[in-house]
C-alpha cells in the first residue's frame, strides 16, 4: 500500500467518522424544560461543539500550511461557537477538500519539509505527510473526547474505529 492510498483511506476514514459524531451530537436534546438534565445535556452539547470547532480550526490551519498559504487564525479555536448545521456543513466541505488534495499529491510533495508558524508565534517545521497525519492523529484524539462527553449524559457515541470504518466501507473485507 502506498503512503498515498493510506492517506486517502484515512481521510475517508475522517470524513464517515465525523459524519457519525456530529448525528450523535445533533441528537442531544436541549429543547424541553429548563430541569438539571437539561441544562446538563445544554453544557455538553455546547463543550462538545466547542471541541469540534477547534477539531476544524485546526484542520483549517495545517490545510493552509500545507499549501504555504497563510490563515487568519490567531488561535486553535474562535472564540465565538458555531451553529452545530453550520459547523457540519463547513467540516464537510474540508473533510472533500482534503480528499481532494490528497488525491493530487504527489509522493515528492508529501516528502517535502515546510516551515511555518503556529498560532502562539513559534515556527514549526513538518512534512506534508507529517502534517496530514497529525490532522488525523488530533482529530481522533478530539473526537473520543467528545465521546465522552457524550457517555456522560447516557448518550452511546459512535464506535471512532478505523476497522469498523473499513468493514462498513468495504463489507467483503468480513470475509
Amino acid at each position: 500500500m502506498s503512503n498515498t492510498t493510506l492517506l486517502t483511506s484515512l481521510f475517508s476514514y475522517k470524513a464517515w467518522a465525523n459524519k457519525e459524531l456530529f448525528a450523535c451530537v445533533a441528537s442531544i436534546d436541549t429543547s424541553s424544560s429548563k430541569d438539571a438534565t437539561d441544562a446538563a445535556q445544554a453544557s455538553a452539547r455546547h463543550a462538545a461543539l466547542r471541541l469540534l470547532n477547534h477539531i476544524y480550526v485546526v484542520d483549517c490551519i495545517f490545510f493552509a500550511n500545507l499549501q504555504q498559504q497563510a490563515h487568519s487564525y490567531t488561535g486553535t479555536n474562535t472564540p465565538e461557537t458555531p451553529q452545530l448545521n453550520d459547523l457540519q456543513q463547513a467540516v464537510e466541505q474540508l473533510d472533500t477538500e482534503y480528499k481532494r488534495f490528497i488525491e493530487n499529491i504527489s509522493p515528492a510533495m508529501l516528502e517535502e519539509n515546510i516551515m511555518f508558524t503556529f498560532t502562539d508565534g513559534d515556527k514549526g517545521c513538518m512534512s506534508r505527510e507529517e502534517m496530514l497525519m497529525h490532522v488525523i492523529a488530533h482529530g481522533t484524539y478530539h473526537r473520543g473526547a467528545v465521546g465522552r462527553i457524550l457517555s456522560q449524559i447516557s448518550i452511546a457515541p459512535p464506535r471512532d474505529l478505523y476497522t469498523k470504518f473499513l468493514h462498513t466501507s468495504e463489507p467483503l473485507r468480513r470475509h
